[in-house]
């Protein structure tokens, strides 16, 4: 199994990493080691400076680092939106601060793309396990209406302390188990990926991921109950995805087709009735739910005796698959992503029909592997109803029919390859669904 010192040993960006009970305490000598002769300052909302920000801060001022004045956001509806990473961007222009994000997903990734468009780096203290981004090289951030990734380098130190994660929300401990079992499915779509040659597996990326992944999902009501082993394994199983990707310089090792139905609900502006919008998480715990019913269909399917003339024969040309794509997305805000991607990923008639015999001759070892690495449906999601996360559309008010036509337009939106590629290049997506949703 590779180790957390193996991973900071090869790591890009993060350099120091701390995880332990009660060691919110060495947040002042953390800070110091890793930026001397700088000063702090406290990136938080109202409650992460509640939970933790306040103590860092006086933390900070006792151990004689003359730390700025906080900065905290106050807003009742509170997101990663580009309104606040120009807040932060006067702020950090302004001083000679560094940045300390306390808090979770929004507050990390605002601080992280700030600092980085203020030329500093940045530390972060973890307060839950609900996101698998606090070490990932990249922030997503709402611009222009639309969810978008920007470039920019993880922190250059993180704290967690358990005892702080233990106390989160249910919510968000059940959030961040989703997006971490979401690399179940993930892992599979990257071992058909490389059994077809089209992206070969980088295996110290792969088992940063997936070694101590199983172990990590293995208890999920006690994560809820917040048992501090439990949460230490979540939280080191987030940090670690977050190192992949870093490693890799790419959320290939930590994202799938589970991850492509919450991008594409979020691109639409997806919110519930309510008016929230559900986090990411809890929609990655849907997406995750559909990509290994996919799985599921696939690995009772007899792909040996796959048509592979007729799969060719009903693949559409480029300019078909384009004009496809724009029709899809043609009243959505964003028109042109469907075309982009998929002429990203087209591939010919002739090499649909070596893939696809690629497919059926190596399938017996391809079906082997798959079986080796899914977690059966019904475990899948009875785990996720255990910790918390929803296992039907309808709680993060997602229909039915809406759900089912999200599998092709999400397919449309990413050139990664995935089981929802599969799908389609063997004809199979409509019989598999008919069988989803019997």
């Amino acid at each position: 199994m590779i180790t957390l010192e193996e991973v900071l040993s090869k790591a890009s960006d993060t350099k120091m990493l701390r995880i332990g009970e009660g060691i919110i305490n060495e947040a002042a000598e953390l800070f110091a080691s890793m930026f001397p002769d700088k000063r702090p300052v406290v990136i938080a909302d109202a409650t992460t400076w509640e939970v933790a920000g306040e103590t860092i801060h006086n933390l900070f001022s006792k151990a004689g680092l003359n730390p700025e004045i906080p900065h905290i956001f106050s807003d009742k509806e509170f997101h990663a939106e580009w309104k606040y990473i120009e807040t932060l961007d006067n702020l950090l222009a302004s001083t000679d601060a560094i940045g300390v994000a306390v808090g979770s997903g929004t507050i990390n990734d605002l601080t992280k793309l700030s600092s980085h468009r203020c030329g500093k780096r940045y530390m972060t203290v973890a307060t839950a396990a609900s996101m698998d981004g606090y070490t990932a090289y990249g922030a997503s951030i709402t611009r222009d209406g639309a969810k978008q990734t920007f470039s920019c380098p993880a922190p250059l130190a993180l704290l967690a302390d358990i005892d702080i994660i233990a106390t989160a929300p249910t919510e968000m401990t059940a959030s961040g188990y989703a997006d971490l079992f979401a690399k179940v499915p993930a892992g599979a779509d990257w071992i058909i990926s490389d059994a077809l040659g089209i992206e070969p597996i980088d295996n110290f990326s792969f088992g940063i991921v997936q070694d101590g992944l199983k172990l990590a999902l293995s208890e999920p009501a006690e994560a809820r109950a917040g048992n501090k082993d439990c949460i230490k394994r979540l939280i080191e199983g987030l940090v670690l995805s977050g190192f992949a990707m870093q490693t890799h310089k790419s959320s290939r090792p930590a994202s799938g087709a589970d991850h492509q139905f919450s991008h594409l609900w979020n691109m639409e502006n997806h919110v519930m009735a309510d008016g929230h919008v559900p986090s990411h998480g809890f929609q990655v715990s849907i997406g995750m739910l559909m990509s290994t019913a996919l799985y599921q269909q696939l690995l009772n399917e007899d792909i040996a005796a796959l048509d592979v003339e007729k799969c060719v024969t009903a693949w559409p040309t480029l300019t078909e698959a384009q004009s496809k794509a724009r029709e899809m997305f043609k009243d959505s805000d964003f028109p042109t992503i469907g075309e982009t991607e998929i002429t990203a990923k087209y591939i010919d008639h002739n090499a649909l029909r070596t893939q696809l015999n690629l497919f059926k001759e190596n399938w017996t070892d391809i079906r082997h592997r798959l079986a080796t690495q899914i977690i059966p449906y019904e475990e899948a999601k009875a785990r996720l109803a255990e910790v918390g996360a929803p296992t039907e559309p309808e709680q993060i008010g997602i229909s039915r029919e809406r759900l089912r036509n999200s599998f092709l337009r999400a397919q449309h939106i990413r050139r990664r390859f995935t089981i929802l590629d599969i799908a389609v290049r063997t004809c199979l997506l409509d019989k598999w669904l008919d069988g989803i949703f019997a």
